[in-house]
C-alpha cells in the first residue's frame, strides 16, 4: 500500500477517533509517528557533512532538489551506537515549525508497520519529575502486546533538533 492510499485511509479514520501511526524500530523499542506527518521513506545514503552542528545533525541530502537535514535519532534520544545495516532508512517527514512546513529526514533501525490507534487508547506518558523530559511524546499506546512510544515529531524536531541547531542553517 502506498502512502498516498494509507494517507487516504487516514482521512477516513479520523472521522471515527482513530489515527494511524508508521512505527519504526530504535535500539529495540518501537516508536509511532503520525502516518499524516510522513512524506517517504528511503533506503539509507551517504548524506554531505554540515560543519558546527550537533552529533545527531548527520548532514543533508539532496531529495528531489532539495536540501534536507538527517538526523539519527539514536543519537538524538543518546541511545547505544550502532552500525548502519540493510534494514536502516531514513524517514522523510513534514513539520510544521513556526507556521511554516519543514522536511526533516530522521534515521532509524528499522520500520516496522502502519498501525490504527483509537484516541482512548493512548495513555499519558509516566511523570519522571524533572529527571526525564517527556516533552516530545503524545503518548503510549499497546498495539498486538508491545508498548509503542508514540512522539510528538513536530515538537521533537522544533524543540528537540531545530532548536540547538546554528542559526545560518535555519534558512
Amino acid at each position: 500500500m502506498s502512502l498516498q492510499q494509507l494517507r487516504q485511509e487516514t482521512d477516513r479514520k479520523i472521522e471515527t477517533g482513530i489515527s494511524q501511526f508508521l512505527t519504526f524500530m530504535l535500539n529495540g523499542e518501537e516508536f509511532g509517528v503520525d502516518i499524516l506527518k510522513i512524506q517517504c521513506i528511503q533506503r539509507w545514503c551517504k548524506v554531505t557533512p554540515i560543519p558546527n552542528t550537533p552529533d545527531f545533525i548527520l548532514g543533508v541530502i539532496d531529495l528531489r532538489g532539495a536540501a534536507v537535514v538527517i538526523v539519527d535519532l539514536r543519537e538524538r534520544f543518546e541511545l547505544e551506537d550502532v552500525s548502519y545495516g540493510p534494514s536502516t532508512v531514513v524517514i522523510v517527514a513534514q513539520v510544521r515549525t513556526h507556521g511554516t512546513e519543514r522536511t526533516v529526514g530522521m534515521v532509524v533501525d528499522a520500520v516496522s508497520d502502519v498501525c490504527n490507534v483509537g484516541v482512548s487508547e493512548i495513555i499519558a506518558a509516566p511523570d519522571f519529575g524533572s529527571t526525564i523530559s517527556v516533552e516530545y511524546i503524545k503518548g503510549l499506546a499497546t498495539v498486538e502486546n508491545k508498548m509503542v512510544i508514540l512522539l510528538e515529531i513536530d515538537k521533537l524536531i522544533n524543540n528537540g533538533v531545530l532548536g540547538l541547531l546554528p542559526e545560518p542553517l535555519l534558512h
